[in-house]
């Protein structure tokens, strides 16, 4: 019951016609939530490793899965999910029907990985993509258009704008913690998100060694934690830029960080960007990533290079510190990115819409449904 998915199941759950249960977990590499405004049900979720990779075996009760207690499952759409293929032959069975909901795609793509996911897809009625990109390719060559749909991943972005409009109305506030945080002539970066080696935060922090040089103030932010903190904390003390960069914790009060993202000048994630696009975009915060759309998540289709964030060359230092420049140096590029920033994610990316999307997918399925027992039914 990842925090950031609540608002998506309490607005589901709100929609006339559904009548929702939610299954969970808990999972240790996310900050977990409790189920609030909807029915849910805990089912445990186990994790565990063998040579090759990482599966998870998670079931719900089998009373479940029957045509007397649902109309429709929505099932998540991982291949190391072991039980999904036995609960959509099940389910094809009984003649439920199912909506599969994920990534489409995997940044570490196999072509018997892409076989597999294909095949349970087809076995679904209807498919829910993070993406239209990957919505896309994979109508184009394995599902028919009318059975794919797109639910953009968002988080809630009501506190975000709630928090948005407080600040920007308190200037001396802002002021006052920039202050504190030794936030000067910058640049002023921020990063967000869990502490993993996959994120290649080592580079921005080997950029900030290169930019001191010039720019004695240029500040780093690190908010989160995770495995790869005491390495990240140790290139720091071998780079002697402990003046330049902090480390910050945790933070998941929208109020307090809500300062970070209201002070920076970019938020700087060098690889393996997803939701922390969205959070700092909704803030109007320009976010520097790398070009290589492999090496990220689903939510960088809402990045549009040099219209409302900045694109660098994989993992090459040098492009990475020219960008970052690139903005210090031109405040009004700045004022533009940020401005069509918040225009990207007030306009597409929301929980209303994302819920849309899931919803078509639902009655769409229930809708084949009804044919199908059609069909089947005595005259």
């Amino acid at each position: 019951m990842a925090t950031y998915r609540v608002p998506v199941f309490r607005e589901l759950a709100r929609r006339p016609g559904i009548d929702l249960l939610v299954c969970y977990g808990k999972v240790r590499e996310l900050r977990n939530g409790e189920p609030e405004g909807f029915p849910s049900m805990y089912v445990p979720y186990y994790a565990f490793s063998v040579p090759g990779g990482g599966f998870v075996w998670q079931m719900a009760p089998n009373s479940l899965v029957s045509p007397k207690r649902c109309d429709v499952l929505v099932l998540s759409w991982n291949v190391r999910f072991l039980a999904l293929p036995l609960v959509l032959l099940k389910s094809r069975l009984l003649r439920i029907p199912t909506v599969l909901w994920g990534h489409g795609y995997s940044k570490h793509e196999h072509p018997f990985k892409r076989s597999l996911r294909s095949m349970l897809a087809r076995l679904a009625d209807a498919v829910v993509f993070y993406n239209y990109g990957a919505a896309d390719d994979l109508a184009t060559n394995a599902l028919p258009r009318a059975r794919t749909f797109v639910a953009l991943n968002t988080v809630d972005q009501s506190p975000v704008r709630e928090q948005y409009d407080y600040w920007s109305q308190r200037p001396g506030d802002l002021a006052a913690f920039k202050a504190e945080k030794r936030l000067a002539e910058g640049p002023n970066l921020l990063f967000v998100s869990r502490l993993m080696p996959q994120n290649n935060l080592s580079l921005a922090l080997h950029a900030v060694d290169q930019i001191r040089k010039k720019h004695p103030s240029v500040r780093l932010l690190i908010v989160g934690e995770g495995d790869d903190e005491a390495n990240l904390k140790a290139t720091v003390a071998r780079l002697g830029i402990e003046h330049n960069v902090s480390f910050e914790g945790a933070i998941y009060d929208e109020a307090v960080i809500a300062k970070y993202f209201m002070t920076a000048d970019a938020f700087v994630y060098p690889k393996n960007i997803g939701l922390s696009l969205i959070h700092a975009m909704g803030y109007g915060l320009p976010v520097i990533t790398s070009d290589l759309t492999s090496s990220q998540n689903p939510e960088i289709e809402a990045l549009v290079h040099d219209d409302n964030s900045l694109l660098f060359a994989h993992e090459n230092l040098d492009a990475l510190i020219a960008t970052i420049l690139s903005l210090h140096n031109d405040k009004a590029k700045k004022a533009r990115l940020s401005d069509n920033a918040l225009y990207t994610i007030r306009e597409r990316y929301n929980v209303a819409r994302m819920v849309d999307g899931l919803e078509a997918a639902i009655k769409l399925a229930a809708l084949n449904h009804r044919k199908t027992r059609a069909l089947f039914a005595p005259n």
